[in-house]
């Protein structure tokens, strides 16, 4: 059990992911790495503990849903508590715009980030001062690819769009559904940033990337509720 802060990252043994762990821990957090392979995630773990961080590891699959009903459980037993969310874990199918290419992107992206974000609410709930963050990205924000399409260009794959447009209705939604309470809800536009996912020739780096979801991980008790940022500007759905 413990008194500090404590945060669960999604998709967190390697990239942005795992940078965003390494801010969150030197702000004084006790971090949780999620990983589908729990050996690699035990070993950014220890890479963070190294580094005196407070870093623990958790076999997270957020399509199994095995992975995902064990974790109120693992959360209540081993910390007692759960305060922040960051679901940070997705990902992307560039060119492939098949039935089965959507099906895979928005299981992960959207149905996942549910799935576990439904898990454990009520313990997020229950903090004094519960965070959740969505990982989503610019391309899902229909505003910005109708006003400035050729900005986009081929980035814009039907599949990836879509979930990220989907994942961002469902932070209103949850937003709206929790108005009033402790908990807020928002979603984060890390940037184009050098990941597997983003590519050698992404202008930002993780420790940039990562700005955003820990400055929404960690709003004062005044922060905003239901909105869509990169950095400290809001971005429009």
């Amino acid at each position: 059990m413990t008194e500090k802060t404590v945060a669960l990252i999604t998709g967190a043994n390697k990239g942005l992911g795992f940078e965003i762990a390494r801010q969150l821990g030197a702000k004084g957090l006790t971090v949780v790495l999620g990983a589908r392979d729990l050996a690699k995630g035990e070993k950014a773990a220890e890479t963070l503990r190294a580094q005196g961080l407070d870093a623990h590891s958790v076999k997270l699959d957020v399509d199994d849903p095995t992975d995902v009903a064990g974790l109120r459980n693992h959360f209540e037993s081993t910390f007692g508590r759960l305060d922040v969310l960051v679901n940070n874990a997705g990902v992307a199918f560039w060119g492939e715009d098949d039935l089965d290419a959507f099906r895979r992107t928005i299981a992960t992206n959207v149905l996942g980030v549910v799935a576990v974000t439904q898990a454990l609410l009520p313990l997020l709930q229950a903090s004094p001062a519960g965070r959740i963050v969505n990982q989503s990205s610019v391309l899902g924000s229909l505003t910005s690819l109708q006003a400035s399409p050729e900005m986009f260009g081929s980035f814009v794959v039907p599949s990836y769009t879509t979930s990220k447009a989907a994942l961002n209705g469902y932070t209103v939604a949850l937003a709206h559904k929790t108005r009033g309470t402790s908990l807020k809800v928002n979603a984060a536009h890390p940037g184009w940033v050098r990941t597997d996912l983003g590519g050698e020739g992404a202008p930002l780096d993780v420790t940039q990337g990562a700005i955003t979801a820990v400055r929404l991980a960690t709003l004062p008790e005044d922060g905003p509720h239901g909105g869509f940022f990169h950095m400290e500007d809001a971005l429009p759905w």
